[in-house]
């Protein structure tokens, strides 16, 4: 099985808030849980992709860039997208297709736009996905909380499927990069 990790628009502005908007829920402990899952995929030599948002901090500066206490891997691959979705307008997929993927696992910000859009996309591409239950993160809405928004995408998405390919959540302390999708099908 060929995988990788991808965290998406885990970058400074975002992941810290500016003067528009809060920090993401629990950005101390996100930040640690990436790491953390960084250091479990370069152990079962997963390589890691970064997925940017050119509307964090207009696109430039250090509010731009993955935040600074994420130990981006060394060879990363690294992405900008000007979409909700990781797969719109990037060369995402494609790089996914030349490595022979089969199995994503996915991570990083804001749980209920671009975590939802990229783990339906990947399934709708023939990928199987494991989302981890606290790798990824948002702000309070004005109808939920960041923490009923995150617990909810974690009901919703696992076992969501296209037909051959579907998503699991799986806590950040499981062995993330052993796929237990053929267990389901």
């Amino acid at each position: 099985m060929n995988q990788t990790l991808i965290i998406i628009d885990a970058q400074q502005e975002l992941i810290d808030g500016n003067h528009q908007e809060s920090a993401v829920r629990n950005k101390d402990l996100l930040i640690q849980t990436i790491n953390s899952v960084i250091e479990k995929a370069s152990d079962a030599n997963v390589p890691a992709v970064f997925i940017r948002d050119l509307d964090v901090a207009e696109g430039k500066g250090a509010g731009f860039q993955v935040h600074n206490e994420i130990n981006v891997p060394s060879g990363a691959k690294i992405f900008d997208k000007a979409a909700t979705n990781s797969f719109h307008g990037t060369g995402l997929l494609d790089h996914l297709k030349s490595q022979q993927i089969d199995h994503v696992v996915i991570m990083g910000c804001k749980t209920e736009h671009c975590i939802d859009s990229a783990v339906r996309t990947a399934t709708i591409n023939g990928l199987d996905v494991t989302l981890v239950s606290d790798g990824h993160s948002t702000n309070d809405s004005d109808v939920l909380s960041a923490e009923q928004i995150i617990m909810h995408h974690n009901k919703t998405l696992h076992g969501h499927y296209n037909v051959e390919h579907f998503a699991l959540v799986r806590n950040s302390e499981e062995d993330l990069f052993n796929p237990t999708h053929d267990t389901y099908r």
